[in-house]
C-alpha cells in the first residue's frame, strides 16, 4: 500500500510525469527520504551539488544572496516540485539557498543516480528540460517586470502569481498557503517595505486583499488582475 502511494506521488511530480510504472518503481527503490523542520535549511547557496529532491509535503523558499549581502527571494516550492535542479545540469554548486517554511518531507536521490536515470530514460531528460525551461521563463518574466513595470503593477503580478502557484480557496478569497511577509514581497518585487505596506493598505481599503502578519488573502482577484493589466 505504501509503495503504491509513493509511486502515485512520484507520478504526479513535474519531473516524472508520464514515466512508466516500472521506471517509477526503480526510482523509488533508488531514493532516500529527507525530513526537515520549519526554518531548517535544505542546502545553502554555494554548497556542492550532491543530491536532488522532489517535495512531498511542505513549502520551501528559494533565495539568493548578492555579493553586498542582500537577500533576494527567487521562488517558492511546493509538493511535486524540484529542489536542487542543479543536479540535472551538471553544475558544481547550488545557486541558491532552500529553506523550509514549515515541516517538510522530500524524496531524494544522489546526483549520480538521477543523472544515470536521465541517461537511461529519455522521457526524464525531456521532462528535466521542460522544468528548466519553465524556471528560465519565470526569471525572464520577473526581469521584464522589474525593468518595465511600475511598482504597484509588479506587486500585483507577484501576488497573483503566488496565489496561482500556492493558493487555496477559502470563504474570504484565495489564501496564499504559506507565510508571506511584506518584507518578502518587497524582496520579490525589487522595492521597499514601506512601498509594499502602503500598497497593500490601499488595496485593503478597497477590499481587494486582506493581509495580516505573514498572511495574504486575495479577495477580489479580478480587480487585482485588472489593476495589473491596466498599467501595461
Amino acid at each position: 500500500m505504501e509503495h503504491q502511494r509513493d509511486l502515485g506521488i512520484l507520478r504526479r511530480t513535474e519531473l516524472f510525469h508520464g514515466i512508466p510504472d516500472d521506471v517509477l518503481s526503480d526510482l523509488h527503490t533508488a531514493s532516500f527520504r529527507k525530513r526537515v523542520a520549519a526554518n531548517e535549511v535544505l542546502f545553502r547557496q554555494g554548497d556542492a551539488v550532491e543530491s536532488f529532491y522532489v517535495v512531498i509535503v511542505g513549502r520551501f523558499r528559494v533565495t539568493q544572496t548578492t555579493p553586498e549581502g542582500q537577500q533576494i527571494i527567487i521562488r517558492y516550492l511546493g509538493p511535486g516540485q524540484v529542489a536542487g535542479y542543479s543536479a540535472l545540469t551538471g553544475a558544481e554548486q547550488h545557486p541558491g539557498t532552500v529553506t523550509a517554511l514549515d515541516d517538510g518531507h522530500l524524496f531524494g536521490w544522489s546526483r549520480g543516480v538521477i543523472q544515470q536515470f536521465m541517461g537511461r530514460h529519455a522521457a526524464i531528460a525531456v521532462n528535466a528540460t521542460a522544468v528548466l525551461g519553465k524556471r528560465y521563463h519565470e526569471l525572464q518574466v520577473r526581469l521584464r517586470e522589474l525593468a518595465t513595470e511600475r511598482v504597484e503593477q509588479r506587486i500585483a503580478h507577484t501576488v497573483l502569481r503566488l496565489a496561482q502557484q500556492a493558493g487555496h480557496r477559502t470563504s474570504r478569497g484565495i489564501e496564499i498557503a504559506f507565510p508571506l511577509s511584506r518584507q518578502d514581497l518587497a524582496e520579490m518585487t525589487g522595492t521597499t517595505l514601506h512601498t509594499v505596506s502602503r500598497t497593500l493598505s490601499a488595496w485593503e481599503e478597497k477590499g481587494i486583499v486582506d493581509s495580516g502578519r505573514r498572511r495574504v488573502i486575495v479577495c477580489k482577484s479580478d480587480e487585482l488582475e485588472a489593476m495589473a493589466a491596466a498599467e501595461r
